[in-house]
């Protein structure tokens, strides 16, 4: 299939790799290729495997416009319209047919078609395109295909295609342990590209959530004017959003030029009308799809705020959403290579040179940052959960699987052992997050198939929101205010539709329910820990029902619902609520409905403003809808509700007397010396093993005999030999008791003078080591410290003698204090004659 030499459009560098790779395919059935954007892979590598390998080629792509707008390139490649030779197939749509022998399909496509029939009858071939995107199918298709080409099909030619040089770790993956694929690369002809540094003039904030600092845009579309004015070609600016886009887009008004977006959230037709060279210059404001998987024809400068949006979970909060971050090194360079392609170029960076040196050097991939729990199923599905005995590029996070799985089992998704159930798979064939497979199957039975669908479709689909408020954006879908927005929603409405089935009993018939219940009860069953109700007091912060607090933005619709069922919200570093982004304002009647697992009624014994209290409580998760005294509670659980106080307070609250804080001291050193069963008085020690029982309240534990509970912790096998293991004193030779210092546990200390213990050879052992002596001087300052006695008569004394006898002459300084008589008295003044 692939076009002769000399076809207009096919001599692109990487036409000079092919027969390498051919060889590499025919000899290990798997190959990795490496080549930047622009050198023709996408196109020609498909069309020469179509030549030589029998049977269908399947391309797979991250991006729907990637996909679509490769397949046209091919069959235009070829004269012939897409649908005959050269076919492809994406979520809503297809063009195929039974001519088709090249289909190109999204990676979410392919990993969908793997589960369905990991066999891929009638394909000869499948190329993994963009590998170096790491998104979590393209990781997905990999490793299901290796599996597949080792379990099933050891002829299925396997391709791996990367913008980057980064192929190592691919090479490894497909060709096995200790004998790596190999690697075929195909340089471009890249023209010089100037970098021309333009940051703001002005302080800028950086990006958080999805918030990009509109003096930012402002900057971009003012470099963007500039660049117009100093260069030559169609310009290709770099925005993280369909939102940046359209702010920058009015803001470049007036300008000699076609403005013209390219994001995913476009009708195909406008999406392909950026992808053709216009009459006139074009400024094309892209998101980051434009990086490596498209080709923008007559770029020759390049416009780059810096920016990537991408995928973030919040585990602790079971909060997921895009975020915006700084673009890797790698990002930028890939997206200033785009002003190269056709002629020498330029770049308008919107930063400084310095902040270039510091940007990550790769962007992280999703599975390491990503909500995992759709990845889990499928791993599920195939049969190998958590990835076991799959070849994955990186393990999934434990942290992540394990939220995962929590999810998945509320779901019914999968069985204690992470195998997928039957229903688990029918989440999974949906092609939607399981979360939302969820709410459309479950939801389809409470407010119809359609209008379930609708809603799935609104929360699944990538669509310009209409503020925060749910109901509002699904309503302006309905009425057809954006035509090409309402067009692919309704494409997956009838998709979802079909997913359910017929199968589905419908809802009861009656007044149909108002739109708000209806959207609140679908988000609702895909977001029960996100039911909110409106704190006490206030109109804009809510509780949500696993514990974390939101809060709306300020002037929407929602302000002072009572409750809501939060749709997407997300959490910015330093703040302690999370922001909602989307969610329908609810009564509490559908939050019942919607979070039936999370609504129980029980006994619950707590610690409250420093006292036992027990009610009868009636909760929806973390939210507590009504509560009543409980005038018996069980004694074990109020024994627990103290401990529990006595932790939060702290050890503070009981009553140290000077007797307890010195035993501790003693209990310490005798655990630090000899273990166990000596116990460990630690804070945390103690709090879990202090006898409060008896207590109800703070003035309780204020009673509490601190010392009789330390010693009830001393085990009855050596409880007699505290005095003897740690005593609280020593007596010395001249037969003084000296308290021993316990303040540092590991090194019990007796500070004593010199003159004291002379003739005592060896120091006493406490807790089970020799006792550290502090000698003093008779002013009783430290002259020395030892555990060694009988060695400091020998060593260390004489030069304390030296120094010290002329200092203090009526005190005794013996040349042999180990033979000398110990003493606490100084030589009496010599009287003057009378």
């Amino acid at each position: 299939m692939l076009p002769p030499p000399g076809t207009p459009g096919t001599d692109l560098p990487v036409r000079s790799a092919l027969p390498a790779l051919a060889d590499a395919l025919s000899a290990r059935g798997t190959a990795v290729v490496v080549a930047p954007p622009g050198t023709g892979k996408t196109t020609l590598v498909p069309l020469a495997l179509a030549r030589d390998v029998p049977g269908r080629v399947l391309v797979a792509e991250p991006r729907r416009v990637a996909a679509r707008a490769a397949a046209h390139r091919m069959a235009a490649l070829l004269g012939e319209r897409v649908g005959g030779r050269i076919g492809y197939s994406v979520r809503g749509e297809s063009r195929r047919s039974a001519a088709t022998r090249v289909e190109v399909v999204t990676t979410g496509l392919l990993v969908r078609r793997l589960q369905a029939d990991p066999e891929l009858p009638g394909v000869g071939a499948v190329v993994l395109d963009e590998c170096h995107e790491r998104h979590l199918d393209t990781d997905l298709a990999l490793a299901f295909g290796l599996d597949v080409r080792g379990a099933l099909r050891p002829e299925l030619r396997l391709l791996a295609m990367s913008a980057t040089a980064q192929a190592g770790r691919l090479a490894a993956l497909l060709g096995g342990e200790g004998d790596p694929a190999p690697v075929v690369e195909a340089h471009g002809a890249v023209h010089d590209v100037d970098v021309v540094w333009a940051p703001p003039t002005g302080p800028v904030d950086p990006p958080h959530g999805l918030r990009v600092d509109p003096r930012l845009l402002a900057h971009v579309a003012a470099t963007v004017r500039r660049a117009l004015a100093e260069r030559s070609g169609d310009v290709l600016v770099f925005l993280p959003g369909a939102g940046e886009i359209g702010t920058v887009a009015g803001q470049l008004g007036g300008i000699d030029a076609d403005v013209l977006p390219l994001h995913g959230r476009l009708p195909a037709a406008a999406q392909d009308a950026a992808l053709r060279a216009g009459p006139r210059r074009r400024v094309v404001l892209a998101t980051a799809l434009a990086e490596s998987s498209l080709t923008v024809p007559g770029v020759r400068v390049v416009v780059d705020a810096g920016l990537a949006r991408g995928p973030r979970a919040d585990l602790a909060r079971g909060l997921g959403a895009l975020v915006t971050v700084r673009a890797s090194r790698a990002s930028v360079t890939q997206r200033a290579g785009r002003a190269g392609r056709e002629g020498p170029g330029a770049v308008y960076r919107c930063w400084t040179a310095a902040e270039h040196d510091r940007l990550p050097a790769h962007d992280e991939p999703e599975v390491a940052v990503a909500d995992l729990t759709a990845f889990a199923l499928e791993l599920a599905v195939w049969g190998a959960p958590g990835g076991a005995g799959l070849a994955l590029l990186d393990p999934p996070p434990a942290a992540a699987l394990l939220v995962a799985g929590r999810t998945l089992r509320s779901l019914g998704a999968v069985d204690d052992d992470g195998r997928a159930t039957p229903r688990g798979r029918a989440l999974t064939a949906v092609g939607v997050h399981p979360r939302l497979a969820r709410a459309l199957l479950d939801g389809a039975p409470l407010v119809g198939r359609r209008r379930a669908a609708e809603v799935v479709a609104l929360l699944s689909a990538d669509l310009s929101p209409r503020g925060d408020d749910l109901v509002a954006t699904w309503r302006g879908l309905r009425s057809g205010t954006d035509r090409g927005a309402t067009v692919r929603w309704r494409d997956e409405v009838a998709r979802l539709e079909r997913s359910v089935g017929d199968g589905t009993p419908p809802r009861s018939p009656g007044e149909p329910l108002p739109d708000d219940t209806v959207a609140g009860l679908v988000v609702g069953l895909a977001h029960p820990e996100r039911l909110a109700r409106r704190r006490p007091g206030s109109t804009t912060t809510y509780l949500m029902t696993a514990g974390t607090g939101a809060e709306l933005a300020p002037g929407t619709a929602l302000t002072g619902a009572p409750w809501l069922a939060v749709a997407v919200a997300d959490r910015s570093p330093g703040r302690r609520d999370a922001r909602v982004r989307a969610a329908v304002a609810i009564d509490e009647a559908t939050a019942l409905e919607a979070g039936g697992p999370l609504h129980a009624e029980l006994d619950e014994v707590s610690w409250r403003d420093g006292t036992v209290h027990g009610a009868r409580v009636e909760r929806l998760g973390a939210i507590v809808l009504a509560e009543r005294p409980l005038p018996d509670p069980d004694p074990a659980a109020v024994t627990a509700a103290v401990a529990e106080g006595l932790r939060a307070e702290g050890l503070g609250v009981l009553a140290w007397t000077p007797a307890a804080l010195r035993l501790r001291d003693r209990l310490a050193a005798a655990h630090a010396g000899l273990g166990a069963p000596w116990p460990a008085v630690g804070d945390g020690d103690l709090l879990a093993a202090i006898d409060v029982s008896a207590a109800r309240s703070r003035a309780d534990l204020a009673r509490v005999d601190v010392a009789a509970a330390l010693r009830a912790l001393v085990p009855w096998q050596v409880a007699g030999d505290l005095d003897a293991v740690v005593p609280d004193s020593v007596t010395v030779p001249t037969g003084s008791r000296i308290r021993v210092d316990y303040t540092d546990p590991a090194v019990p200390t007796l500070s004593v003078r010199v003159q004291e213990v002379f003739g005592w050879a060896r120091t006493p052992l406490v807790a089970g080591r020799p006792l550290r002596l502090q000698l003093l001087s008779p002013a009783r300052r430290v002259v020395a410290t030892t555990t060694d006695l009988a060695g400091f008569w020998v060593t260390g004394y004489p030069a304390v003698r030296s120094e010290l006898r002329g200092r203090y002459p009526r005190h005794p300084w013996p040349e042999d204090p180990a033979a000398a008589a110990p003493t606490t008295r100084a030589t009496p003044r010599a009287r003057p004659p009378r």
